[in-house]
């Protein structure tokens, strides 16, 4: 439980950070200008650092600008641009939310009928519970809302078990190869570095024998299975990643546990899994990443039934046409959970990549 403490922990006090920023920015504004009126600081020192935030901030502008580009496509409507007869537009004229209401659709809680028999009698409780209707799209005349909710659902049912297979492979090799010595060490070594350059795009290469394969064992409708191939195809480069971050951690911090009489399980779970919380991190978010953004495989092995988000996504084009302002809509509304797994997990990804376990 260490790790989860340590992880909750830290996800406390990152949201107390963000509650506190702004008063800790004022204070510092404070500070710094009462530094520059006694003389105690050069006026350059301030400009310097407007400066420097001035262009990050400027630059983050820029990087953001597709993103702010696709937003004004939604909320445009009409599946307009930037672009008008008018000139250059910063903001659509008659901005509307109905690409975002039809892509959600109606949200609430639907009512159930609960039977419970009596025992000894012929009787049955039956409780009905009442319908919550949080929001209702066709009051704002949005017809035919779109399967938003059936393929996140499906992506949910698809990224979460890709995970969990992948972490549960991945932990116990990249502790191994790390830390055990074994017969034909090297050689598994040089399989994994192999696999970290061929596996996903093999993959994608052998697309018709994969699909092949899954109709001979009638798996090829399965978000089970193709969890199985996100999992097999993101086994070598995280392992490869996260044994080369345990290769950080000191070895002194295992022998001071064995010393205290820890046996190898605790060592492994109190020891180099919460030392490695960067390293995981980082493997989650990639684990995460390959079943819930991959398309070609999904694509061809899915019915339409079980269609993940980008494969619904896709089918928004028709032959003639797209719909600009929907499209918009539901790839900003199907990349949001990224976007939240990825500030939850920023400051441990950004010690994931540097390959250590310590600094010093």
């Amino acid at each position: 439980m260490s790790l989860f403490d340590g992880v909750g922990r830290k996800l406390k006090e990152d949201a107390r950070t963000i509650a506190l920023a702004p008063v800790g920015t004022v204070r510092d504004a404070t500070y710094t200008v009462e530094q520059v009126r006694r003389g105690e600081l050069s006026p350059v020192e301030p400009l310097k650092t407007v400066g420097a935030t001035l262009g990050a901030l400027v630059m983050v502008l820029l990087l953001l600008f597709p993103v702010y580009w696709i937003l004004m496509a939604a909320l445009a409507g009409a599946g307009g641009s930037l672009l008008s007869s008018d000139g250059l537009q910063l903001f659509p004229e008659t901005p509307t939310l109905k690409p975002f209401l039809w892509v959600l659709g109606d949200l609430g809680i639907p009512a159930y009928t609960i039977a419970v028999n009596l025992p000894l009698t012929d009787l049955a409780l039956v409780v009905e519970t009442p319908e919550f209707v949080f929001l209702d799209v066709s009051q704002y005349g949005v017809e035919n809302p779109s399967s938003f909710k059936k393929f996140f659902w499906n992506s949910v049912s698809v990224a979460v078990p890709t995970v969990l297979i992948s972490m549960s492979l991945v932990v116990p090799a990249a502790y191994a190869l790390s830390r055990r010595e074994f017969i034909l060490r090297r050689k598994v070594l040089f399989l994994y570095v192999l696999m970290t350059q061929v596996g996903g795009g093999l993959g994608v290469a052998l697309l018709i024998g994969l699909y092949t394969v899954y109709v001979q064992f009638g798996i090829n409708d399965s978000k089970l299975a193709l969890s199985v191939y996100y999992a097999a195809t993101a086994v070598p480069f995280n392992t490869w990643l996260l044994k080369t971050y345990m290769d950080g951690i000191p070895v002194s911090y295992e022998e001071a546990a064995v010393v205290d009489g820890a046996p190898p399980w605790r060592v492994v779970t109190e020891v180099i899994l919460p030392l490695s919380t960067a390293g995981l991190a980082t493997v989650f978010v990639f684990t995460f990443l390959a079943g819930w953004t991959e398309f070609v495989v999904a694509q061809t092995l899915l019915g339409t039934d079980n269609y993940t988000l980008p494969v619904g996504l896709f089918s928004l084009v028709s032959e003639y046409s797209i719909p600009w302002a929907r499209f918009s809509a539901f790839a900003l509304t199907f990349a949001t959970p990224i976007m939240l797994v990825y500030l939850f997990a920023q400051r441990y990804i950004e010690g994931g990549l540097s390959f250590s376990g310590m600094e010093g």
